[in-house]
């Protein structure tokens, strides 16, 4: 596209669908095949949105595509712990090199499979983008939890997280 075409379109004009696709381990497809490149998938991340709808948008300030996004967006690959107890923060990295400090506005949230009784757990990272704390990474922070009177959870900058119900062996 020139710059005069570029220039003449509306602003966030949709351009359709994309054919790019991310799984639900995090990988980046474009017309079927995972996108090699970290700098490239890192740069699409940073222009993706997700509108109030739960549509996935690629949006430049001239215009945005549709993209499908099996589960969530990103994956929660690194965590880390300043402090310790109610006073705590906990700190993610995302597999696109997204820093997530929890808290009241990056809360963690787990969503649990009612025929399995499994944990999905996610963290927002920003706006409605959300990363699914990976299998290893959820585990260490299951071991930061304690028992609450609303539940099993962590805290972190000074709020209770739920990461749901202990079960009581009689």
């Amino acid at each position: 596209m020139t710059e005069n075409e570029a220039s003449s379109l509306p602003l966030n004009a949709v351009c359709g669908e994309i054919d790019i696709r991310i799984d639900r381990a995090g990988t980046w497809h474009y017309l079927g095949s995972p996108i090699g490149r970290k700098e490239l998938v890192r740069l699409f991340s940073t222009i993706l949105h997700r509108d109030a709808a739960g549509d996935y948008w690629l949006e430049t300030p001239v215009e945005k595509g549709r993209i499908q996004v099996e589960d969530a967006p990103f994956l929660a690959v690194i965590m880390t712990v300043d402090g310790a107890g109610e006073g705590q923060t906990i700190h993610f990295e995302t597999n696109v090199a997204d820093p997530v400090a929890v808290g009241p506005n990056n809360p963690i949230r787990v969503e649990t499979n009612p025929e399995t009784n499994e944990p999905a757990p996610y963290v927002l990272v920003r706006g409605r983008l959300e990363a699914k704390i990976s299998r290893p990474v959820f585990y260490d922070l299951v071991a930061l939890g304690v028992e609450a009177d609303s539940g099993f959870g962590v805290w972190s900058a000074g709020t209770f997280f739920s990461l749901g119900q202990l079960e009581k062996n009689d």
